[in-house]
């Protein structure tokens, strides 16, 4: 048989098996779908407003899906049409005369190969649109509002906040997305039931190593200098009497003269530390492992790892260092109450002739409420309340600036507190420097010892001088024309 007769005889088929109610419904809902398909895709491109989170699971999940389906049904309902007949017994109808030299045929089998490749085209389209919208950072943080909300508050206040969550989170290639979107469905599911964690804990151990992430814009031998840090911090006074702070933090890197500084010590073109910890956070290194110049390696170990139990040693996990060991949460970093109000008030968001502010909005922040919208109501009236009793005079000038003071106190619990998701102050410790968390003094505690007697430093000038402590004008800034 030749090929024109093949082709003769399959469209006589489709012409006589076509006529029954799920072919009819495939191709009703293949065709409605890719209407609305083309049709919002053309507002998208035109509309200045980016699509909603919801719009985009309707448009880039939802509608590609039906497409898909109404293609499927379409050979789906010719097959069973033909099962049905086989099984009943019923001879072969003979098939029906398809005249190709007849203008209407060839109009219409020109009319199904367009429409054939428009479809190919639409679904396509519709299933890179789909990748590139659930990899976009509208899907990742406002799709499931209460469960992805904290890191995603967090991300927009971050200096990362310009760069995709996939990046981060999802490898290059099609193995790395497979893996992500089976992980994203069964998240799915524990959004539907309700069977997420409160808080969703922090993945550092399924996070993509930094070489991949960080060190793609970031690199050890990039930082080679000092870098000055000034810090204002304000009492819990009347006065809310500001002091400074200057150091040098040493940052270091790769110089001619070999590695020097924090980056250096700890990320080199060799792997310098590796270390054991005994809990899923890293909070707990009772042993690190440290190579020197010469390439000798040091153990250095606490007396609670000589004496750990078996059952919790073998459980213990070894890992070499990278940057996510002290950038923990570069992106989706939370602050504590006595450092956002220290923020604020440098940023003169909140005035400091304000009696007993930065007190005040510490207790109020520390407070429990309810949910989110039940600290967004109490926090200015209790502000107020206070100053409304306590200071009347400054209630009645400085009405502004209280009502301003109540405002930004509530910005910071919103952007900080999340009751729901069981996230408060210090819930996730960021492990950079040592003020608000362990941080540093994980290994820098002059516990960790090793054989010899020598032990991981922990004095201040090991990684910052300091330059200036809690002083109220300090010298140093005018020597720096600050």
């Amino acid at each position: 048989m030749s090929l024109g007769e093949r082709v003769r005889d399959l469209t006589r088929l489709a012409f006589q098996l076509g006529n029954n109610w799920i072919t009819l419904t495939g191709a009703a809902l293949t065709t409605s779908s890719a209407f609305v398909l083309v049709w919002f895709w053309f507002m998208e491109l035109t509309s200045p407003r980016s699509v909603h989170p919801y719009a985009g699971i309707l448009l880039f999940i939802i509608l590609p899906a039906l497409f898909v389906i109404g293609l499927v049904l379409i050979p789906l309902g010719i097959l069973r049409v033909r099962r049905q007949r086989r099984l009943a017994g019923e001879a072969p109808q003979p098939l029906q005369a398809v005249d190709f030299k007849q203008p209407a045929v060839r109009r219409l089998l020109t009319l199904i190969g367009i429409l054939t490749f428009i479809n190919v085209s639409i679904m396509g389209t519709a299933g890179l649109k789909s990748v590139e919208y659930m990899d976009s950072n509208q899907f990742c943080g406002l799709t499931c509002h209460t469960v992805m909300s904290p890191e995603y508050t967090a991300f927009l206040g971050s200096p990362h906040s310009r760069v995709g969550c996939a990046q981060c989170h999802i490898g290059h290639g099609a193995p790395a997305l497979v893996r992500a979107k089976i992980s994203g469905t069964r998240q799915l599911f524990a959004v539907a039931f309700g069977t997420y964690s409160r808080p969703i804990p922090s993945p550092v151990e399924h996070l993509r190593p930094a070489r991949e992430t960080c060190e793609q814009c970031h690199w050890p031998q990039k930082f080679t200098n000092d870098k000055l840090i000034v810090r204002t911090h304000y009492a819990d006074d009347e006065a809310n009497t500001a002091s400074t702070s200057i150091l040098l933090l040493k940052i270091g890197g790769h110089t001619p003269n070999g590695t020097t500084g924090i980056h250096g010590r700890h990320l080199d073109a060799m792997e310098r530390i590796s270390y054991v910890t005994t809990d899923r956070r890293r909070q707990e290194i009772p042993k690190v492992v440290y190579r020197d110049d010469n390439g000798q390696t040091v153990e250095y170990v606490t007396d609670e790892f000589k004496n750990l139990p078996k059952e919790k040693l073998d459980k213990a996990t070894t890992r070499g260092m990278d940057c996510i060991d002290c950038h923990n949460r570069p992106t989706h970093a939370f602050q504590l109450p006595d450092r956002a109000m220290d923020k604020m008030l440098v940023e003169k968001r909140i005035s400091t002739e304000l009696p007993f502010i930065k007190k005040k909005a510490v207790e109020l922040l520390k407070l429990d409420y309810v949910d989110q919208k039940d600290a967004a109501a109490k926090i200015p009236v209790a502000l107020a309340e206070y100053y409304r009793n306590a200071y009347p005079e400054i209630f009645k000038h400085k009405r502004a600036q209280v009502d301003a003071a109540g405002e930004a106190v509530k910005a910071i619990y919103l952007r900080n507190v999340f009751p729901e998701m069981k996230i408060t102050w210090g819930t996730h410790p960021n492990n950079i420097g040592h003020e608000e968390a362990v941080g540093c003094f994980r290994c820098h505690d002059g516990s960790h010892t090793a054989a010899d007697g020598r032990t991981i430093k922990g004095d201040c000038d090991t990684c910052h001088t300091i330059l200036a402590q809690d002083e109220k004008d300090p010298k140093i800034l005018k020597t720096f024309g600050l």
